[in-house]
């Protein structure tokens, strides 16, 4: 697992983060011994980038999940695209939130940071029953990598 987890590391070295991310996925789908999840990150700038960021997770899982099915999966996002899940949100980011809650009943997590939110003025009762609001976007990710979850970062192409 220490080599695995090294060897993933230097892949977040290389020039583009696009790249980056596809490095990590090939990386895990040519694993003989898979790490025990993927956890991806999502810190992205604006609150419609979700739009563009979920359906490449949702691609990634079905790939991962094609080679590896007893992989596990979680979603962290706790940049400002993380606004996109507010409750207030659900109706103009309808395919957003659809798609957060597909990923939810197929028993992946997704997670907002909730102090990015406060920083905002936005609180836990602010976004969906759906959303999980973790205290920390960083801290949760810290978190799932101490139960063995590879980190691979979803940036906007």
């Amino acid at each position: 697992m220490r080599l695995f987890a090294l060897l993933l590391g230097v892949l977040w070295t290389l020039p583009s983060a696009a790249s980056d991310s596809e490095h990590g996925i090939a990386f895990i789908l040519r694993a003989q011994h898979p790490p025990k999840g993927v956890v991806f990150e999502t810190v992205a700038g604006s609150e419609n980038d979700l739009q563009r960021i979920l359906p490449r997770i949702r691609a990634a899982i079905e790939r991962l999940r094609k080679r590896h099915p007893d992989l596990r999966f979680a979603v962290v996002s706790h940049g400002t695209e993380q606004f996109g899940l507010l409750s207030s949100r659900r109706e103009r980011l309808a395919p957003v939130h659809d798609a957060v809650r597909k990923l939810v009943t197929q028993d992946v997590p997704v997670h907002v940071c909730a102090t990015h939110a406060a920083w905002e003025g936005f609180s836990r009762e602010d976004f969906p029953d759906y959303v999980d609001v973790a205290a920390s976007g960083p801290e949760q990710i810290r978190a799932y990598q101490r139960q063995g979850y590879a980190l691979i970062r979803m940036d906007i192409e």
